[in-house]
């Protein structure tokens, strides 16, 4: 009835005593499976861990990854620079530990000592002076270019004139010096105009060369000063190839674009005028100025402690961005910009080359995240993807970066399964299957780990320590939770939280120990917060505005013992089940699922009840009867198969017009040759009947009828162990339910003989003698011996429909 956790069976006076765990307990194979594929390092092996919540699979996984990723030491760094000769496609660079950010440091400060040092190169006065020297040499060029055409113009009375960068020819005042009249003047002008137009192309030659001659001038001053701090960094990271060439070209963008070094304003600036117009103009350009200066910046995605081991990320809201990095914009000048500074870097960035854990649930419900995942992991490569610019991230896009990760998915065992049954990729990419069991083996050795447990949980969390009695009522609790008396519970976040609330009903009373009486405290305490609607139910009871029997016979009618699930607390319920029978085609009619309140489960059991009738009484003859079955007083949807033989010994009872005793609930799930199965929450189920007896009142006659082999699994109160010990309340256990018809009915169900009859006066005797009847008045009625009556309902549909159960769920 209930299998005690005797305190002296337990090595210790309190948890203190106990060395604390080093790894989850009762779940070897989940463990060996996760040891296997962290371990292995080969494509695909990545690891999906599926069980109940709350069963450990974080906290073993955690385990194996902080000693994993300690072995494989840190992995390199990655960082995204200016793309020299693409902007959109922003270049990757791999370092080792550290070194990006030593990369970032280093090239900031030359871009902010050439910021100070090129301009006060080109302010030197030997600047000033090459510069001067190449102006007055130009100027000297273009006189000669100029005289000869101005002396032959004013030879013949024309002059040159210049209107803004433009030459003309124009008349002189007065005549000629040759005394030509003015018409031959306009000859001259046009003899003249091929002149001055090859003077005007040679002077723009000049000066295009002279442009020529300034700008190698600044590069050649710039280079004295750029030269050598490149140099130097070229020196620093001359064992990273690509590195030192991105230094090359920024070298080279740098004396392409010296005006972004200039500390003076530019010539739009100066036109701007005087006050705070002019103050404006000189803020937008250094802004300009200083925005275009962040192509030389260095955006490191990830860099890691060289002595930091491999990355262990968890990623808990693993949108597109989250998992594959984004790229931000800015407001700028009116428009929506962005560069390779705003890439961000995603889950994936961040463990490249360690671990990524991440649950299914979230995973699976974020657009384009799943697929985007196994495309990295099937590439081996991170590319920045953005749902609304077909995969480019933003304007942008980023040189994709090599990916070398271990992925961890932790979710339901039916996600696995799903995802097995409906990708075809999935098996190739997730091969390690990790699955977590909900329960253990209760023994001697599991009930000590289980101490162990309580004491790494009490130590971790800096609980008051346990005593024995105290850690043998959390066995035994476990044990409840499991529904079995020969198992323990691995919903060991279940069990913490009733170490936690312990503690706290502990230091209520100023203990130094958490003592049985405070677990007890706990565990009422957390019935009590669930307990509202099973309060009401049994004051409906009680009052009789719900019927149950609880004394008494009836024909016809049995109380089955049901089970109410909500919020994880569950209570036995006692339903009236009753049975009515007429003539018919041999159907039995669920009223619960014609009116769609009854489950597939539910209807599966009524169809095997028409098996067996069919089967046992008058097995040569088809069915002459019709049978409808209900719960009484029941509005709400009804599923399982446990009061299948509960409904079958209403039929039975209202075939062979013997009372049912209303002081014996039944549970028990039934085969089509009778044998009475196994059913879940047993013991709930048995102090459910217990608790609506004790309000009507013990009478000592009163009990249940449950499966021989659930009495295993009973975990039942103090109160009803003790009420059975004292005779004052009963359990039978039977097999089949010709063990149930004595305890119910007073009569022998009777066993057939080898006349082919069952033993006059026996219980099967008086329903196949029914049924005898009922097939010869069908029979004199003039039916077809195997039709249904008219008007009768057709044969319930839902036999072909299952629904997904956990191997040890048992029906409720």
């Amino acid at each position: 009835m209930a299998r005690r956790c005797h305190p002296d069976s337990l090595p210790f006076e309190t948890t203190q005593q106990l060395d604390t765990l080093g790894e989850i307990i009762g779940q070897d194979r989940a463990v060996e499976a996760i040891r296997f594929g962290l371990s292995i390092d080969r494509p695909g092996f990545n690891v999906f861990a599926f069980g109940p919540s709350g069963h450990g699979r974080l906290t073993t996984i955690r385990h194996f990854l902080a000693h994993e990723a300690r072995e494989r030491g840190a992995p390199d760094g990655w960082c995204y620079v200016h793309g020299f000769t693409d902007s959109r496609r922003p270049a990757a660079l791999r370092l080792p530990p550290g070194r990006c950010t030593e990369l970032r440091t280093a090239l900031h400060d030359v871009v902010e000592e050439l910021l100070e040092r090129l301009p006060a190169a080109f302010e030197s006065d030997d600047y000033a002076a090459r510069r001067h020297e190449i102006a007055e040499q130009r100027y000297g060029q273009a006189l000669d270019v100029f005289s000869a055409v101005a002396a032959e113009a004013e030879r013949r009375g024309l002059e040159l004139a210049r209107d803004g960068e433009s030459w003309q020819l124009e008349p002189a005042e007065g005549d000629a010096p040759s005394g030509e009249p003015a018409p031959d003047r306009q000859q001259a002008q046009r003899e003249l105009q091929p002149e001055l137009e090859r003077a005007v192309n040679a002077s723009r030659a000049l000066a295009r060369q002279s442009r020529h001659d300034l700008s190698a001038l600044e590069v050649h001053v710039a280079s004295t000063v750029v030269g050598p701090r490149f140099q130097e960094l070229c020196r620093t990271f001359q064992d990273l190839p690509a590195v030192t060439e991105y230094l090359r070209l920024a070298e080279a963008d740098v004396l392409g674009h010296l005006e972004l070094f200039e500390r003076r304003q530019s010539r739009a600036e100066e036109s701007d005028g005087d006050g705070p117009d002019r103050a404006d103009a000189s803020a937008r350009a250094r802004r300009r100025r200083d925005a275009r200066l962040r192509r030389y910046d260095v955006n490191v995605l990830v860099d890691h402690d060289p002595a930091g081991g491999a990355p262990v990320v968890t990623e808990w809201h693993p949108t597109l961005a989250n998992l594959v990095g984004s790229c931000g914009h800015e407001e700028r000048e009116g428009s929506r910009r962005t560069d390779f500074t705003m890439l961000q870097p995603g889950a994936l960035h961040r463990a490249n080359g360690g671990y990524l854990i991440m649950e299914a649930a979230g995973l699976l419900q974020q657009a384009h995240s799943w697929d985007t995942l196994k495309r990295a992991l099937r590439t081996d490569r991170i590319r920045m993807e953005s749902a609304g610019d077909d995969g480019k991230a933003g304007a942008l896009d980023p040189e994709p970066i090599p990916l070398c990760v271990k992925v961890i998915l932790v979710g339901e065992p039916y996600q696995y399964y799903h995802l097995d049954d409906v990708d075809g990729e999935f098996a190739e990419l997730f091969k390690v299957g990790a699955e977590f069991g909900g329960t253990m083996p209760r023994d001697a050795a599991n009930e000590l780990l289980y101490a162990r447990f309580v004491a790494t949980v009490a130590g971790r969390e800096g609980l008051r320590p346990l005593d024995r009695p105290a850690v043998a009522r959390v066995i035994e609790h476990s044990s409840r939770l499991t529904e079995d008396a020969q198992r323990l519970s691995a919903d060991f976040r279940s069990i913490s939280d009733v170490l936690r609330e312990a503690d706290y009903w502990a230091a209520g009373k100023g203990r130094s120990v958490v003592g049985v009486e405070d677990v007890e405290r706990a565990l009422a305490a957390r019935e009590r917060r669930f307990d509202r609607v099973r309060e009401e139910l049994y004051d409906n009871l009680a009052r009789d505005v719900v019927q149950v029997a609880t004394r008494g016979t009836n024909v016809g009618t049995v109380n089955a013992l049901t089970v109410v699930d909500q919020a994880g607390f569950a209570f036995g319920l006692p339903a009236r089940v009753s049975a009515r029978v007429r003539m018919g085609g041999g159907e039995v009619l669920d009223i619960e699922r014609e009116v769609d309140l009854g489950g597939p489960l539910h209807s599966k059991g009524v169809l095997i009840l028409s098996g067996f009738l069919g089967g046992r009484y008058l097995p040569d003859e088809p069915l002459a009867m019709a049978a409808s079955l209900t719960f009484e007083q029941s509005h709400g949807p009804i599923d399982g198969d446990s009061a299948s033989l509960a409904e079958l010994v209403a039929i039975l009872s209202e075939l062979a017009a013997v009372a049912v005793r209303q002081e014996i609930a039944v549970s028990g799930s039934l085969s089509q040759r009778g044998t009475v199965q196994a059913v879940g929450a047993v013991s709930e189920k048995v102090e459910g009947f217990y608790d609506v007896c004790a309000l009507h009142g013990l009478t000592g006659s009163q009990g249940v009828v449950v499966p021989t082999v659930n009495v295993q699994h009973l975990m039942l109160r103090d109160d009803v162990v003790e009420a059975v010990r004292q005779g004052r309340f009963h359990i039978y256990a039977v097999g089949h339910v010709d063990e149930a018809i004595p305890l119910l009915c007073g009569l022998e169900a009777g066993q057939r003989g080898s006349d082919g009859l069952f033993p006059e006066g026996s219980f099967n005797r008086l329903v196949e003698d029914r049924l005898g009847s009922l097939a010869e008045r069908r029979r004199e009625l003039g039916h077809a011996p195997d039709g249904p009556e008219d008007g009768a309902a057709p044969d319930n549909d839902g036999a072909g429909r299952r629904r997904p159960r956990r191997p040890s769920e048992l029906p409720r």
